[in-house]
């Protein structure tokens, strides 16, 4: 038998965007629900991952040195996408990073500067005091403090909407004795912020396919983030003709440690080193130019190269130069007193390595090396070139860092605008609105750079609560925001960091 009820807004997903949706409809005076799939001690997607917010501001703040303007921000934005973005809607994101830190801290969410080893970030990045699970933490005792019904094990698995109007999802609850109830729930609204697909291995080998050398590429793939991010409501939302944007193999995907567990390694299993030293594959050949650009630039690009590389795998190589200058992987990298034992160690050709190694350090042009700038440190007549930071690797020890793809969030999702509304057929649901990685392929097209997911499902999800307020209870909700007689807060950041979860 399936239970029945209903709410003002209905929320599905856990994560940043689903909590801010979750927060502004509650502040505006609607009852919410949120659905969240994970069970209470991995709640949060991938938001618990996470540790800055990209921000925009035209003069030093608080834990934010210099400016980082609108138009630099856009700008950082429109080479990593390659032009494959929505602007309108990429600058709508771009301004609420600049005044929406007052409403999280409102919220129990505090900062800090820039971490040390984080590389290029100080000017461009807020950082969450105690990461992802802070922030996550606080808006959690945010929602229960205003009342918001929280409810962990629940996985929407199907949805009806009519004519492009929301009418109620179906949800499973899983109990703590291992069965199941099934919930039908009406709202007169609903945000839909569940992520992607990221989680769903088999829909990853789908959308991959095999490659040149007969491998399902997927096969090899890590996720960084949650488990719980199958896709159920990008396909029952295109099997009820919602419109979908998006390429199936665009992801925020980043080199990662390939010794990382196959979910939930998050931040720590990134490997950073890869501006200072070259990067080759199974083959001992180098297949890109590590030193393009800053890191928090690229460092989203690198998962992609690898995942087009044979095996899926490559290996990061530094020398004793690099030690201390970017952030420490979890597990070791291999070590060896020459570029020879270490080929070894690694599997690796000896003769080709010492071949790629030989030529690169050869390549090498000396100039002032700055990791801080884009330095004049390059290769000359070698292909891939490495454009900054070239600077021979031949000072023992050696070391060698594996890496695999390691996927944290898809681009194919569902087609927005600016007020967050599902669109059907070119137009917008009237209450049926997105937030977050579902929606995130409207603004990445491809690629990505640090912290611009938060700033995304930040500002959409506000939007996409505020939007979901104002059907139910009219122009009245926006009025009475804009007027300052939000409900009150009292989450402090000593609950949020000491919190059990």
């Amino acid at each position: 038998m399936t239970n029945q009820s209903s709410v003002d807004v209905l929320v599905i997903g856990g994560g940043n965007a689903a909590l801010c949706a979750a927060l502004m409809a509650r502040e505006a005076g609607c009852t919410v629900r949120l659905l969240e799939s994970a069970p209470k001690i991995w709640r949060g997607g991938n938001s618990m991952h996470t540790r800055n917010l990209r921000c925009m501001h035209d003069e030093p703040q608080d834990v934010l040195v210099e400016s980082y303007p609108e138009e630099e921000f856009w700008q950082d934005l429109l080479k990593v996408t390659g032009g494959q973005t929505n602007e309108e809607m990429a600058r709508i994101a771009i301004r609420d990073s600049s005044s929406c830190r007052p409403w999280m801290k409102k919220h129990g969410v505090r900062f800090q500067p820039s971490l040390s080893g984080a590389l290029h970030t100080a000017r461009t990045n807020a950082f969450f005091m105690g990461g992802g699970k802070a922030l996550i933490n606080a808006y959690f005792r945010s929602a229960e403090n205003l009342g918001i019904q929280i409810d962990y094990n629940a996985t929407a698995f199907d949805i009806e909407v009519k004519e492009g109007v929301f009418v109620s999802a179906t949800v499973s609850h899983l109990q703590n004795d291992g069965t199941t109830t099934t919930e039908t729930i009406f709202a007169k609204s609903c945000v839909l912020a569940c992520g992607g697909f990221e989680s769903n291995m088999e829909k990853l080998k789908a959308a991959w396919g095999q490659n040149q050398w007969g491998e399902w590429t997927a096969d090899n793939f890590l996720i960084r983030g949650t488990r719980f991010n199958q896709g159920t409501m990008i396909d029952r939302l295109k099997d009820q003709g919602a419109d979908i944007i998006g390429d199936p193999t665009q992801a925020h995907m980043v080199a990662i440690d390939a010794r990382a567990p196959l979910y939930d390694g998050g931040i720590c299993t990134r490997i950073d080193c890869v501006s200072l030293g070259v990067v080759v594959n199974k083959f001992a050949k180098r297949f890109y130019d590590e030193g393009e650009d800053f890191w928090p630039k690229r460092y989203a690009i690198w998962g992609r190269l690898v995942a087009l590389q044979p095996g899926q795998i490559a290996y990061s190589i530094t020398d004793a130069k690099a030690v201390g200058r970017f952030m420490p992987p979890v597990f070791d990298g291999t070590k060896a007193n020459t570029l020879e034992e270490l080929a070894d160690l690694i599997g690796l050709d000896r003769s080709t390595f010492m071949q790629t190694m030989d030529e690169y350090n050869n390549a090498c042009r000396a100039g002032t090396f700055n990791h801080t700038v884009l330095d004049d440190c390059h290769t000359e007549g070698i292909s891939p070139v490495k454009s900054h930071w070239a600077i021979p690797v031949n000072q023992a020890p050696f070391y060698a860092y594996p890496v695999k793809p390691g996927i944290t969030f898809t681009y194919l999702g569902l087609k927005t605008d600016k007020t967050a509304a599902v669109h059907f057929s070119g137009q917008p649901s009237p209450n049926l609105f997105a937030a977050g990685e579902i929606m995130a392929g409207n603004v990445l097209g491809k690629g990505y750079t640090a912290g611009v997911g938060m700033t995304i499902g930040t500002a959409y999800g506000r939007i996409a609560g505020q939007q979901a307020a104002q059907f139910v209870l009219g122009a009245s909700a926006l009025n009475a925001l804009d007027a300052g007689t939000a409900m009150p807060n009292t989450t402090s950041i000593e609950d949020t960091v000491s919190e059990e979860y």
